[in-house]
């Protein structure tokens, strides 16, 4: 199988709005820059990924997704990200992939482990596996076989919304349940989650 992830990424002066009550502007930009190196050296570390694709209006991501040996577009204006994820996947597919994994830039514990057991329950010929946050109502991550097997549906609700598309589509559908997944830091109290499950942490 030939997988590509996808990561799409927010302007890093940008990122984390919902933040703003406990992180200055800096802190914020640190934090989005540090999850997303950390998504993007992870991601490495996967001998079944082929390669990254990283989507971003951002010139300073899109720097540093190539340090990170990433292939990047550089998307203009204001770009809807379901809209960014389909023009990425039709990229993907001119590349030849058989799988695309749709990754987050905001997953502070992600480990190679995940990426790989989400894969290995991937192998149906048409399927698609997909984690959830810790609300089960987002997609934190997805894996479909082949690219392009449904439409992006990100926004609120979008693990459901997945999930029953892919069925539609006749695919086969997998949940990978993981803890470390399921946390992406977007409100004050996921940031105390990350702190509570690290022993707290210190940007730099």
């Amino acid at each position: 199988m030939s997988i590509w992830a996808i990561i799409p990424v927010k302007p890093l002066n940008r990122a984390k709005s919902r933040l703003s009550p406990v992180l200055s502007p800096e802190e914020r930009y640190q934090l989005a820059e540090m999850m997303f190196r950390r998504v993007l050296e992870v991601i490495r570390t996967v001998p079944q990924v082929m390669g990254t694709l990283v989507v971003s209006r951002d010139s300073k991501v899109i720097g540093i997704a190539r340090d990170y040996g990433a292939r990047t577009v550089q998307e203009s204006g204001t770009p809807e990200l379901n809209l960014a994820l389909m023009r990425a996947t039709q990229v993907i597919m001119r590349w030849k992939a058989s799988a695309t994994l749709i990754l987050p830039a905001d997953l502070p514990l992600i480990a190679g482990e995940d990426i790989a057991g989400m894969i290995e329950m991937g192998q149906a010929e048409r399927s698609m596996v997909i984690a959830t946050d810790q609300h089960e109502d987002g997609t934190n991550a997805m894996l479909l076989r082949p690219p392009g097997l449904v439409e992006y549906a990100y926004g609120e609700g979008s693990y459901r919304r997945h999930i029953e598309l892919a069925r539609a589509a006749g695919a086969t559908v997998k949940t990978y349940h993981s803890e470390r997944l399921s946390l992406d830091i977007d409100m004050p109290d996921d940031l105390k989650s990350y702190r509570e499950l690290i022993g707290g942490y210190e940007l730099h």
